[in-house]
């Protein structure tokens, strides 16, 4: 029993997938849905991520819920618990829709206050008022697993202030998690996809899955990108793990756990940007740096 909260597109829709090709049943929730668009426009929605994860063989249930808004996850969680007789195993945060948000170009002193902190809203607070809530039912059960998702699992600098500190303080709130959590046997980490290839990143370069190898034409390092298939296995082989807790408190990544999983991207391969980058970009940009 799984709820992937920002599970519209992306990371988020491969996590739900995944843990659906397992068998669970998935809560997909997020602002998007057949009722309507979030402010972001796209056309991905929750009943289309729910409807993916019973064709792959598990149980879809899309709930329309606005994470920033704490009585609308109370109200999720409590119809999780009225409906699964309180149980719930896996809990992934995923919110994030910070894209538009993101300034890319400016420093600090030069970027919009209020944009920068509504996406530290968007990104960091949704997650805490989603565990808040979430919690108590794994604790309950003595047993699950927390995810974070994140951008990066070391301290590198990614790029943008706020991006930046969104992404790092989702890996400190799998640590604080973690920390609390330990004693009642459940566990939570960090993830990190490599170059993930999302709906908004194939639409970026202007291809689709069928032809995103084209997308290398205009930047080498698409070629080693991966799917969001890959990251939702990488999460379902952590949830399908009996030993999981000895890696909680950790910021994971798909370039590692593939070797100890042995899964595969949808494609059946096995990308791995952690030794592109040490292959090709480490000369010019340093290196990727220590996991955290």
């Amino acid at each position: 029993m799984a709820l992937v909260a920002g599970g519209t597109r992306g990371g988020g829709r491969g996590i739900a997938v995944e843990l659906g090709a397992a068998g669970a049943t998935v809560y997909v929730s997020g602002r998007s849905s057949a009722a309507g668009r979030s402010e972001l426009g796209r056309a991905e929605t929750i009943e289309g991520t729910a409807e993916r994860v019973t064709a792959a063989g598990g149980r879809g249930i899309p709930v329309r819920t606005d994470h920033s808004r704490p009585e609308e996850v109370r109200a999720l969680v409590d119809r999780i618990a009225a409906e699964q007789d309180g149980r719930l195993d896996v809990l992934v945060n995923s919110v994030w829709g910070g894209d538009p948000l993101t300034d890319w170009e400016h420093p600090l002193w030069e970027q919009d206050l209020d944009r920068g902190l509504r996406l530290l809203r968007q990104a960091v607070e949704t997650h805490v008022i989603t565990s808040r809530f979430a919690l108590p039912l794994l604790v309950a059960r003595g047993s699950g697993l927390v995810v974070e998702v994140t951008d990066g699992n070391t301290a590198r600098y990614r790029g943008s202030f706020f991006y930046d500190l969104a992404k790092s303080a989702v890996i400190r709130l799998a640590v604080a998690q973690a920390a609390e959590l330990k004693p009642y046997g459940v566990a939570a980490v960090a993830i990190t996809p490599g170059f993930l290839r999302s709906e908004a990143m194939l639409e970026h370069f202007g291809v689709t899955e069928e032809n995103w190898r084209d997308g290398a034409s205009q930047d080498p390092n698409f070629a080693y990108s991966e799917t969001p298939a890959y990251l939702g296995r990488a999460v379902a082989a952590l949830a399908a793990d009996p030993a999981v807790l000895a890696r909680t408190g950790r910021a994971l990544a798909t370039w590692d756990l593939y070797k100890e999983y042995g899964f595969t991207d949808a494609d059946g391969s096995r990308p791995d940007f952690a030794a592109h980058w040490a292959a090709e970009l480490e000369e010019e940009y340093g290196p990727l740096g220590d996991p955290l």
